[in-house]
């Protein structure tokens, strides 16, 4: 198996809609009917990606970034305006009988299972659907079946589970190929936080056995942070950052906060004065040091005022990638 292997190559994608505007009164309505006015708009401008087998990606962004186009995109629903996507060695559009044996996708707002049918029925059929043996089937589904908690729903029809159960069932109906890879839109969106850990236990499990390649957008950046190491970062159709998170999660913020907690009541006068931190009191005996300066600095400070204070409690306070992400839009920054 080759690691190294691009799952997924795109370059200059681009994606247009018609915005079509009607005209004002009757006049206007009467016009219509013969010439429409429109705007183009680009919901995925000019993007260029490659993934690498057995990579977790997270994919991100607001709103009307382009997130759900560009997967759309790639799973063959929609056809691109301009430039190239090869997924698995394949064009998504035009090998799309061979093309759809090799992916799993997951939408958290759509189902791949028949409402009224009981959850293994689903599976047999989409057995069928996808030409898988019964060897495999009985060897791999028994291992997802397991891990996902989902055989005793398995007799029930999918319209009286909950919503937590249904995703589990839909994440498992997409692996019933054992896909090299999978792409998931929100597949923990309204979920509680115990269904939440489960997926991401699981998904972290086909990762590491399967080297599967996981693709996967949400709104929820903790999963980004339990699951992937590298992020892309969609702004208004065009990538805004691809790289590590960690690495965004340094480029974006600057500077770091550490708060103190002391024995006693502490002045400004008992800390240390340096151009690279302004001090902040929140009561009498905790003080917050915001640091312009990377761990070195943050380091030296934490032990000299160890050394001339009695100290509690020292803590880093860390910025949640979700305040980095707002941030990044409230400030359009461009991170690289």
């Amino acid at each position: 198996m080759n690691v190294n292997k691009n799952v997924i190559e795109v370059h200059h994608l681009r994606k247009e809609f018609k915005s079509y505007s009607s005209r004002s009164g009757l006049t206007g309505a009467f016009r219509d009917l013969f010439t429409r006015n429109y705007k183009v708009l680009a919901a995925v401008d000019n993007i260029s990606l490659t993934v690498k087998q057995g990579e977790m990606v997270g994919y991100i962004g607001e709103n009307g970034a382009g997130k759900s186009t560009t997967i759309k995109m790639l799973t063959g629903i929609l056809t691109p305006t301009s430039g190239s996507i090869v997924v698995n060695g394949m064009n998504p559009h035009k090998e799309r009988e061979q093309f759809v044996r090799s992916i799993g996708v997951v939408f958290g707002q759509r189902s791949q299972l028949w409402w009224d049918i009981a959850v293994q029925e689903s599976f047999r059929l989409l057995k069928k659907v996808y030409r898988v043996s019964d060897e495999d089937y009985e060897n791999h589904m028994g291992h997802v079946i397991e891990t996902l908690e989902i055989g005793p729903l398995l007799d029930k029809p999918v319209r009286k589970l909950s919503l937590g159960q249904r995703m589990r069932c839909e994440l498992a109906a997409a692996l019933i190929h054992n896909p090299p890879l999978l792409f998931l839109d929100e597949p923990t969106i309204g979920l509680d936080v115990l269904v939440k850990l489960k997926i991401r236990k699981f998904l972290k499990e086909i990762n590491e056995q399967y080297k599967t390649t996981i693709l996967l957008t949400t709104h929820d950046l903790t999963d980004i942070e339990a699951l992937c190491e590298r992020v892309v970062l969609l702004d208004e159709g065009k990538i805004v950052y691809d790289g590590k998170l960690s690495q965004l999660q340094m480029n974006a913020v600057e500077g770091k906060q550490v708060q103190f907690e002391f024995l006693k009541e502490t002045f400004v006068t008992d800390l240390p004065e340096t151009s690279n931190v302004l001090w902040e009191q929140k009561d009498a005996a905790t003080w917050l040091a915001n640091v312009n300066g990377d761990e070195r600095i943050v380091s030296e400070l934490i032990s000299i005022v160890v050394q001339k204070n009695p100290i509690k409690n020292v803590r880093i306070n860390e910025v949640s990638t979700e305040e980095i992400i707002r941030k990044i839009y409230e400030e359009g920054m461009a991170v690289t």
